[in-house]
C-alpha cells in the first residue's frame, strides 16, 4: 500500500507542482496582526500566558493580535478567571516551520505559567516527515522549559489543511493528508509529563472563518480556535509539577 502511494504521488507530482505554483502566486500576501505582542488583561494574581509558533501567532488575518489568536485566548482565560491578571505574549514569525521557532523565537521565551505552541502548516507545506516534526516539537518543549521554567506545554493541532478553500484538488488531499500525519506525530507528545494536545477539528475552520486569502483564520476564526483551545488548556496551580494540570470549571 505504502509503494502504491508513492506511485500515484510521483503520477501527479507535475499536477502538484503546477497547482502549488498557482496557488502561491494567486494568494494575496497578508500582514502580521498590527500593535503590541504583550500586554494584560484583568486584575489578581498574574497568569503569564506565552503563545509561540508560525503567521497565526504573527496574526496574519487580523488587524490587531487582540482580534487574533493570542489575544483571543488570553481574552478567554481572563474570563474563566476573573481573579487573576493574564498576562499575554505572542511570539510568531509567519513562515515559519518548527526547526525556525526553535532556533530564532524559542531563545526569546521568558518565564510562564502555561506556553502554547501553534505550529505545523508550514512544515505540512516543506513536506517535513512525521519523524522530524515530532523530534522538532520535542527540541521545542525541552529548550522553552529551560527559558520558561518547568511549566505546562499545550500543542495545538495542526490545522487540516483538507479544509483549506485556497488548495485546490488533488493539492489539498495531499497536504491534508500530510497535515494530519504531523498532527498524529505531535499527540505522541503527550506521554511527557504536563504536555497537551488540543486538536483543531475540521468542521472548525468553515469557509466563513478565513481571512481574504483563504487561508489564514479572519478574527471569527481566531475567536473558534481560541475557545477550543481554551477548553483543553491546562493552567498551573499552587505547587504544580509536571503531570499536574487543572482546567476551568
Amino acid at each position: 500500500m505504502a509503494v502504491l502511494r508513492l506511485f500515484l504521488l510521483f503520477l501527479m507530482a507535475p499536477v502538484l507542482v503546477a497547482q502549488a505554483v498557482r496557488v502561491r502566486r494567486e494568494t494575496p500576501r497578508l500582514p502580521g496582526a498590527d500593535g503590541p505582542i504583550e500586554g494584560a488583561l484583568g486584575s489578581g494574581r498574574p497568569l503569564r500566558l506565552t503563545v509561540i509558533g508560525e503567521s497565526t501567532v504573527d496574526g496574519v488575518g487580523a488587524l490587531t493580535h487582540a482580534e487574533a489568536l493570542t489575544g483571543q485566548l488570553a481574552a478567554g482565560l481572563a474570563r474563566a478567571y476573573p481573579d487573576r491578571e493574564v498576562r499575554w505574549h505572542a511570539l510568531g514569525i509567519t513562515g515559519a516551520s518548527a526547526r525556525v521557532v526553535l532556533d530564532e523565537l524559542v531563545p526569546r521565551v521568558r518565564a510562564a505559567d502555561v506556553v502554547v505552541v501553534v505550529l505545523g502548516v508550514n512544515d505540512t507545506l516543506e513536506l517535513h516527515s512525521a519523524a522530524r516534526y515530532r523530534r522538532d516539537l520535542l527540541s521545542i518543549v525541552v529548550e522553552v522549559r529551560r527559558r520558561a521554567g518547568d511549566v505546562p506545554v499545550v500543542l495545538a493541532g495542526v490545522p487540516p489543511l483538507a479544509s483549506f478553500p485556497s488548495l485546490p484538488r488533488p493539492l489539498r488531499d495531499v497536504l491534508g493528508a500530510r497535515s494530519v500525519a504531523l498532527d498524529r506525530a505531535a499527540r505522541e507528545l503527550t506521554r511527557l509529563p504536563g504536555v497537551t494536545h488540543v486538536p483543531l477539528v475540521p468542521g472548525l475552520l468553515r469557509p466563513g472563518m478565513f481571512a481574504a486569502d483563504r487561508f489564514h483564520p479572519g478574527p471569527d476564526g481566531y475567536r473558534a480556535w481560541a475557545a477550543a483551545l481554551s477548553e483543553g488548556l491546562p493552567i498551573v496551580t499552587d505547587g504544580w509539577h509536571p503531570g499536574e494540570v487543572t482546567r476551568p470549571s
